[in-house]
């Protein structure tokens, strides 16, 4: 086995919300009269929910307290949570489950590195709740990606250093903060083509190949 440890980037790799997290950040643009689409949605992936708050408010003509800007992420937030129960088991794809199955299987450690603070809901929504060995998510880090802090958190919670483990995420940043932080990286969707990453994965099942 090439890796001890492999950390995985939570949405965009294990399942997919961006498309809720666009649907609850487009509410509150179009609340405020902010002009915001798909593509605007792109900027803010594997970014922390402050910063994307701010790259939402760069459009607004208006400028805001801390205070109103932490009262609109929270806005955001609940609209999101609400929009995550619509998530279930089902959107687990049996590719992925099999795949990290046959990694646990091999004695490999998997754990998550995720900005997002709705992690553990997330997991628990998709059936995978107690399933990795550690969970480091923005509730117990302060520095988004392309800070490498969450994925050295896993690292350090696996109890492994980054030169065993490997990153799989699907955004730039993500693939920046893997480096940064002395990982190896396996890129899929958006990313898979970024020269940074050790591995390119065309699919979820191609990290078995990658890891031998």
């Amino acid at each position: 086995m090439r890796y001890q440890g492999i950390i995985f980037d939570l949405d965009g790799v294990i399942c997919t919300t961006d498309h809720y997290h666009y649907l609850a950040w487009k509410a509150l643009a179009d609340r405020l009269g902010i002009p915001f689409n798909e593509k605007d949605n792109n900027r803010l992936r594997g970014v922390s929910r402050m910063a994307s708050l701010e790259i939402i408010l760069e459009k607004s003509d208006k400028t805001y307290t801390q205070e109103e800007k932490e009262a609109m992420a929270t806005e955001k937030n609940d609209t999101y949570r609400q929009l995550l129960h619509q998530i279930t088991t089902a959107d687990l794809s049996q590719e992925v489950k099999s795949t990290l199955d046959q990694l646990r299987a091999q004695g490999c450690k998997l754990a998550i590195g995720s900005a997002s603070k709705n992690t553990p809901f997330i997991l628990e929504r998709l059936g995978l709740g107690s399933y990795f060995d550690a969970v480091a998510d923005g509730n117990c880090v302060t520095h988004s990606k392309p800070d490498p802090e969450v994925f050295l958190k896993a690292a350090e919670m696996l109890g492994l250093s980054p030169a065993v483990c490997l990153v799989v995420e699907d955004a730039h940043a993500g693939v920046e903060a893997a480096v940064a932080g002395g990982f190896e990286c396996a890129a899929i969707g958006d990313a898979k083509d970024d020269p940074r990453a050790t591995h390119h994965l065309s699919t979820f099942s191609d990290l078995l190949q990658a890891t031998k």
